[in-house]
């Protein structure tokens, strides 16, 4: 600081400087808390979702337990191994304040039964309508966590850029502001007295 020479041209690029400082830091501070208020509803939602997986996971396993019962765990596995795998889901992606956060689209319509009647029953038909169920939700609670990981990411980044502003480039052109403010002050004073002297000899 005492490198720079206190000119008026100084004083402005510092002032300058300064409001640029205080509103970057406003619009990152505003940028945070719209982030954080988007991921504390997304963290809201995951655990419904998870607490809904929970209660599926439950509800499926007991279903499934009924099938192999009934047809035999061979018999189970080997009409799941003949349905197809789901290839119709399809990544995209929305922005939050220009963070891009996943979207999956998929058909949450009900899937036709992809096998034969021979050799199954009502109890193995009810599993696979159970594990569609579930494989829906674990499409969302996957959408929802990876966005919550992205928006918590950027509010990390953010608050540090914000604190680099507040802690570090505002008070150091404020401070930059006052000095030269108060020795171009000084200076003035210095001018006047001068001037005031010269005034003086020259009336004598």
């Amino acid at each position: 600081m005492n490198q720079l020479v206190p000119t008026k041209a100084n004083l402005i690029k510092s002032k300058n400087m300064l409001e640029f400082s205080i509103k970057g830091f406003q619009l990152l501070d505003k940028k945070r808390n719209v982030l954080i208020r988007e991921m504390m509803n997304l963290v809201s939602r995951a655990e419904k979702i998870q607490e809904d997986i929970d209660k599926m996971f439950s509800e499926t396993y007991s279903v499934l337990i009924n099938a192999n019962i009934t047809l035999g765990s061979s018999t189970v596995e080997e009409i799941a191994i003949s349905i197809p795998k789901d290839e119709t889901i399809e990544v995209l992606s929305r922005s939050i304040m220009g963070v891009e956060i996943p979207v999956l689209k998929y058909s949450d319509k009900p899937k036709g039964v992809s096998y034969g009647f021979f050799r199954t029953n009502a109890a193995l038909d009810m599993a696979v309508a159970k594990m569609n169920e579930l494989q829906l939700l674990i499409y969302e609670l996957a959408e929802v966590e990876n966005s919550v990981f992205r928006l918590a990411m950027e509010v990390k980044k953010t608050g540090k850029r914000a604190n680099a502003l507040d802690k570090i480039q505002i008070p150091k052109y404020r401070e930059l502001t006052k000095y030269i403010e108060e020795v171009l002050e000084e200076k003035e004073r210095e001018d006047f007295f001068r001037l005031k002297k010269v005034k003086d000899k020259t009336k004598r």
